[in-house]
């Protein structure tokens, strides 16, 4: 615990990352802000000094994650032929695994977040179907560029990867103790797997 009076650097950052890790262990449910900040490692009040009171802080998370989820699809189309496509893929498939599902999630268990999270968004927010576009096209260029096969299917491979980041970053239980170890080797799997 960071003792009082203690300047904590990148304290956003800080209690985004603990907010995750607890959102992927317990749950929205589980999203107290003595939660956060025990598995940040600071004091309490100091969630509520710099986020005025929960659901201002749990905004500003999805929010986060909405930036750097935009940020990353938008990227995506600009590493046609650079990298890997699983590992391209994978970047892009963990950005949104960690807000769209956890922004679904928070507003089903605290309704009180919509009209906060419409505000901070200005209803920017990707739907899943516009995330599944991104991921096609960026597949069909890369099948262009001749880095995936020609009988790849990759309308249905988006939705596969869509379908399984959901799947891992929303689930309660978690399916495993590791989602994106979990999401990089399926990705990996897609990729490489045989054409008939």
């Amino acid at each position: 615990m960071s003792p009082r009076g203690v300047a904590v650097p990148e304290i956003r950052r800080r209690l985004f990352d603990a907010a995750r890790t607890v959102l992927l262990r317990e749950g929205p449910g589980g999203l107290s802000g003595r939660a956060i900040t025990r598995e940040a490692g600071v004091a309490t009040g100091l969630l509520y000094n710099h986020f005025g009171d929960l659901d201002g802080f749990l905004t500003e998370f999805i929010a986060d994650g909405a930036r750097e989820n935009a940020g990353v699809l938008a990227q995506l189309g600009s590493r046609v032929g650079a990298g890997t496509v699983a590992g391209n893929l994978t970047q892009a498939a963990l950005a949104f695994g960690t807000y769209l599902p956890a922004a679904v999630e928070l507003v089903r268990v605290r309704p009180a977040l919509t009209d906060r999270l419409h505000q901070a968004l200005a209803s920017n927010l990707p739907t899943l179907a516009e995330i599944q576009r991104s991921f096609a096209a960026y597949l069909a260029a890369e099948q262009e560029q001749g880095r995936l096969g020609p009988g790849t299917d990759t309308g249905a491979l988006a939705l596969a990867l869509v379908a399984t980041a959901h799947h891992l970053f929303t689930s309660q239980p978690p399916p495993s103790a590791d989602p994106d170890e979990d999401l990089r080797r399926v990705v990996s799997a897609l990729i490489s797997a045989p054409r008939a």
